[in-house]
Order: C-alpha cells, then structure tokens, then sequence
C-alpha cells in the first residue's frame, strides 16, 4: 500500500499511472496498467455516478450497451465504503447481456466457468469486487502489472505521476496522444462497423490470448 504523503518513489519507475477502480475497465484503462511501470489505484476518492468505477461497455447486436452495478454508498464517504446493492437482479442481468453479445465469440465459452463466478458470489463491497475482477483479468491477459492501492487521496499527484482518474471516462474522456484505439475482430463489426475502448471483456472474448497485443 502506497500513502502518496509520505512515499515517494517515483524516480525509480518511467512511467507512473494513478487510475480510479473500474468494473471490467475499458482496453484505455488496462493499456495504462500494463504500460505502467508503477500504478496506483485509488481507493480514497469519492465515488462518482456515471463512471467505469461501476460500470462497463460492451458490444452488442444493437450497439455499445452500458451495464452499471447498483452501489449503496454514504454521503462523505470514499470509495472503498461504497457498498454494492442487489436492487434489480443486476448480476443476473449482466450475465445474460454478456451471453448474449458474445456467445458467438470465438473465447467467450472458454473464459465463461471462470467469469460465472463474478455474477454468482455477492461481493459486499464495490472496491473489492472491482480488484478481484481487475486481478482476473491481468491473469486471462498475462501480465503482471506493478500495482498498488493508495493509503490517501491523492489530490494533486506528485510530479512523474500520470493522472487518468477522470481522463479515461465513458462521458467525457479526455485527450490521450497515448491511447490509440486498433481495430480487432468484433462479432458484430460487419453490422456496427469496429467500436473502440469497450470494456476489457470485448477484447478478451474476441481475441484470446492474443489480447495483449491491443495493450
């Protein structure tokens, strides 16, 4: 655990990402984790609605859809207090989206009996569930990412740090000169043309092991 008031070890890396949570991130977001050669992933921020600290995008027949977990969370409270709600059967929800949008794809089966516990399990809270997918996910795209949590808000990051806490955002994403999106195969290309930056799942069940050539 990193406490950014009182560590400081950015000298020692060449590139240094502060990241906010996310429920199966978009490819921006585990492009940053894996070029990194430290991140940090805040955990004492406040929690903000419309964000990919609780929800993802994938590629359906129809298009982007956006599948968001209900949270509970206190007034005042960081991230780490946000608890997940059970309010309208979500988990059920978003395993059958995922089932149906990339049931054809070439890996989805292959990854399904690990991924079906994510949707079967209650997690208490958001912050947990979210390291827990991040840390499958690393393992289904190989890599072994330098990756911490912080003990602190980082309100201004020290100098060497890139911030992507508000950059990478499904509403408002900010410039990246670093972030170039190249197509891959997507099952539904042909109908919606390539969509980018979808949620980490979109590359994993279309292109397998290969994944982490898009990172």
């Amino acid at each position: 655990m990193i406490n950014f008031s009182t560590f400081q070890p950015f000298n020692f890396y060449k590139m240094n990402a502060l990241l906010s949570t996310t429920y199966f991130g978009p490819v921006q977001w585990y492009q940053k984790l894996h070029r990194a050669d430290m991140a940090w992933i805040e955990g004492h921020e406040r929690f903000q609605k419309q964000t990919y600290r609780n929800r993802c995008t994938i590629a359906t027949a129809n298009g982007p859809q956006t599948l968001s977990v209900p949270v509970v969370h206190q007034e005042g409270g960081s991230i780490r207090d946000v608890r997940i709600s059970d309010h309208g059967n979500w988990r059920h929800v978003h395993w059958n989206a995922l089932a149906s949008a990339y049931g054809e794809s070439a890996f989805f089966l292959y990854y399904a009996d690990e991924l079906r516990p994510f949707f079967e399990r209650k997690w208490e809270f958001l912050f947990d569930f979210n390291m827990e997918i991040t840390m499958k996910m690393c393992e289904w795209l190989d890599i072994k990412p330098h990756m911490e949590t912080t003990r602190s808000f980082a309100a201004m990051p020290e100098k060497g740090v890139s911030d992507f806490r508000q950059a990478i955002n499904p509403k408002h994403p900010a410039a990246d000169d670093d972030f170039h999106p190249t197509p891959y195969y997507q099952v539904y290309a042909e109908r919606q043309g390539f969509l980018p930056n979808m949620s980490i799942l979109d590359l994993i069940f279309n292109m397998g092991n290969e994944s982490i050539f898009w990172l």
